[in-house]
């Protein structure tokens, strides 16, 4: 495997591993795959990704912010427009986890053994 992941991501103290996490969570892959349908809404968000808190959103907004993969673009109207969207890096996460969500929605029912949704 180290030279699949020259840089690891198998030691503790990676910092891959601390990326990994924000990433993995459920609702930074809902985030981020939400986001390839282009620049959405807080509320829009929160629609979309069914049953995440106020508070998890905006922390997990915030956090996907400041590892560069979400853009937060605040309007100077009245009332106040926040706009989020993909980064290029984002973009690029994003890609990649289409399919993985893809591969869960396919073979959740077998495997939790619940119908999908």
């Amino acid at each position: 495997m180290e030279s699949v992941f020259p840089g690891g991501v198998f030691p503790a103290g990676c910092p891959s591993r601390v990326l990994l996490d924000h990433v993995t969570s459920k609702w930074g892959v809902l985030v981020l795959v939400s986001l390839t349908d282009g620049p959405q809404r807080w509320s829009d968000l929160r629609r979309r990704a069914e049953g995440v808190s106020e508070k998890m959103l905006a922390q997990t907004l915030r956090t996907l912010e400041a590892d560069g993969l979400v853009h937060r673009d605040q309007k100077p109207v009245m009332p106040p427009r926040v706009d989020y969207s993909l980064t290029p890096l984002g973009e690029e996460l994003a890609e990649v986890m289409v399919p993985l969500l893809r591969w869960v929605g396919r073979h959740a029912d077998d495997i939790i053994g619940a119908p999908a949704c």
